[in-house]
């Protein structure tokens, strides 16, 4: 399986994987070693530690590295209906309330901030329909609930301000 990532999620990854390499593994191998000098590593909290950080860069290099590699490149292209990084004021029925989300890559989908991945049920539901349509989110074979887009306001194209997720 791939990711669809547009150009500026991979060039993001690609300042993650470099920072991760030049900056932040030399400061963590060098934390490592520091640790390991303090004496019995059995009982040692801060090698253990400064160990586990120096890992968790590692996987994450991996990570990102594995991303780029099986990424499908997708372009950001202006739609008559809604598209990605478009800003979508919907109002859901079964809560009552009205709420503005954006639609992203997955890869930098944050939905406690309103960013929401085209890969989930809004995203899909939402991709592709216009201002006034009333749509089906189906969040399951049993449940789904419905919602109305009130106003669209469409991107400039991808949005470079957005952070990609950590794990």
């Amino acid at each position: 399986m791939y990711d669809e990532l547009t150009e500026v999620d991979i060039k993001k990854m690609r300042e993650e994987i470099d920072y991760r390499v030049t900056v932040l593994r030399p400061k963590l191998i060098e934390d490592v070693k520091t640790a390991r000098e303090w004496g019995d590593l059995s009982e040692n909290f801060e090698y253990k530690a400064a160990k586990r950080e120096k890992n968790r860069n590692d996987s994450r290099i991996r990570y990102l590295e594995r991303m780029i590699k099986t990424a499908k490149v997708i372009s950001v292209e202006q739609t008559e209906g809604i598209g990605l990084f478009d800003t979508v004021e919907i109002y859901m029925e079964n809560l009552d309330r009205t709420q503005t989300v954006r639609v992203s890559t997955a890869l930098r989908q944050d939905a406690m901030h309103g960013i929401v991945s085209k890969d989930s049920p809004m995203g899909k539901a939402l991709l592709g329909h216009r201002e006034g349509d009333r749509v089906a989110v189906e969040v399951s074979p049993d449940r789904s609930y419905f919602l109305q887009i009130r106003k669209v306001t469409k991107a400039e194209g991808d949005d470079e301000t957005l952070e990609i997720r950590g794990y």
